[in-house]
């Protein structure tokens, strides 16, 4: 797949970069509104607040106190099976915050098969 960038010809390398990760955060934004709405359901849970933010070494984050969920921006050139997991995943903290033998149940319950979505995740090196 191709994506045509069109910008000012005296953009330099670091404007098309932002152009770039404004285009993949909004590709992003479109599509979280629909997962967490799935997953409140059928987890039983309610999160305040996600954002999307570019992280070095991890796909997403929870703060459980807050109840807010962050992603990485890089998972808008992944699958959406990919994206579904993270958010699957990050919203299972607030039922248990550990990644134990029940977090893996849940994930199980929720998403049979999502060791190799996250396997597909991890090929990649940030």
């Amino acid at each position: 797949r191709y994506l045509d960038l069109y910008i000012r010809p005296e953009s330099d390398k670091a404007k098309r970069e932002e152009v770039m990760r404004e285009w993949y955060r909004n590709r992003l934004k479109d599509q979280i509104p629909e997962l967490v709405a799935k997953w409140e359901g059928g987890l039983a849970v309610k999160i305040e607040d996600w954002g999307v933010k570019l992280m070095k070494t991890k796909w997403g984050s929870c703060n459980i106190e807050d109840r807010r969920i962050w992603l990485n921006l890089e998972l808008a050139k992944k699958s959406k099976q990919c994206l579904d997991y993270v958010v699957l995943h990050e919203m299972v903290h607030l039922k248990e915050r550990l990644h134990n033998d029940r977090f893996k149940a849940l994930l199980d319950k929720h998403m049979p098969g999502w060791q190799s979505v996250r396997e597909e995740l991890n090929e990649v090196v940030f």
